[in-house]
């Protein structure tokens, strides 16, 4: 069984983490540490830690979506149709 999103907001509010409405820069601000957090796992060939803060990142974003109202399955159905939609490396990018 999948964790969804309401089950990762509630636990956070059940340890305090949202007793007040947080608001959206902190919370991308605290998405961003955990990316950080898995690139440094990444360069100390350590890919036990990068595979979890991975899921951190995964969690804040769930978490962030739950409280704001947004339906993050939806979003990467909807997100995910316009990619297969795009032509290869579309917009000619580096990366």
């Amino acid at each position: 069984m999948a964790i969804t999103q309401k089950e990762i907001h509630e636990n956070a509010i059940n340890h305090g983490w949202w007793e007040d409405k947080r608001p959206v820069p902190e919370l991308l601000c605290l998405v961003h540490a955990e990316v950080s957090e898995a690139l440094e796992a990444y360069r100390r060939h350590d890919d036990v830690h990068m595979a979890e803060e991975l899921a951190d990142v995964v969690i804040r974003v769930m978490d962030m979506c739950e409280a704001y109202g947004i339906n993050l399955e939806s979003e990467i159905e909807k997100k995910h149709k316009i990619n297969k939609g795009r032509p290869y490396r579309h917009g000619n990018k580096r990366c």
